[in-house]
């Protein structure tokens, strides 16, 4: 099983980060292993300062495919749910300016929290869905994936072209405006149409 994130897939996010608007999805790995633990809390690395939250709608692949077409997607999947891409973004920065691969920055112990999973038929539109994130009671990021430069179904395409899909991958959507450092005792909450879909503690 592995972790397929999509990054750089918000507009507005891609501004408050200074990057470059890609034309082609940005796509990273996470091994199986960066999944947090449920009921277990984050533990901030000792290599970094300054880990950030990406909140993200997931997807969770239900059959293998290959070279999947768009108007065949929405058949490779039947729940969504959301997540956290914890990011140590002074090691990605250290490694970007290198011009060196963002692994260790991204795919650590503990990076990618995987909350509830909803049947998508719970939702009208997956291309209408509002989500957000709390730290400690206040809104910190919200986002709706209609704002995605590339819908789920374009993502599964574009993914299904470089690596088979099997059956329990996960797929991050990409994270809206908002990051943001956290430190111990932080309380993060997740929702999907203000349905709770995880609730972590920070160490």
């Amino acid at each position: 099983m592995k972790l397929i994130c999509i990054g750089r897939n918000y507009t507005d996010h891609i501004k408050e980060l200074e990057n470059e608007k890609p034309t082609d999805p940005v796509v990273f790995l996470k091994p199986d292993t960066a999944i947090l633990l449920k009921k277990q809390p984050f533990f901030i690395p000792e290599f970094s300062k300054e880990v950030h939250h990406e909140v993200e709608v997931l997807v969770k692949i239900n059959r293998v495919g290959k070279y999947i077409d768009k108007k065949f997607a929405h058949k490779y999947y039947n729940e969504i749910g959301l997540g956290i891409d914890f990011t140590a973004r002074d090691l990605q920065a250290n490694l970007k300016a290198k011009g060196l691969p963002w692994e260790k920055a991204k795919a650590f112990d503990g990076a990618a929290v995987v909350g509830k999973w909803l049947p998508k038929s719970n939702f009208e539109d997956l291309n209408n869905l509002n989500f957000s994130l709390e730290k400690n009671e206040k809104v910190v990021q919200q986002g709706n994936t209609s704002l995605m430069l590339w819908k789920i179904d374009e993502i599964v395409e574009y993914v299904s072209k470089y690596f088979t899909l099997k059956i329990g991958d996960i797929i991050f959507t990409g994270t809206p405006a908002g990051v943001g450092k956290v430190v111990a005792n932080d309380k993060l909450k997740g929702f999907i149409e203000n349905q709770e879909l995880f609730s972590i503690t920070v160490k």
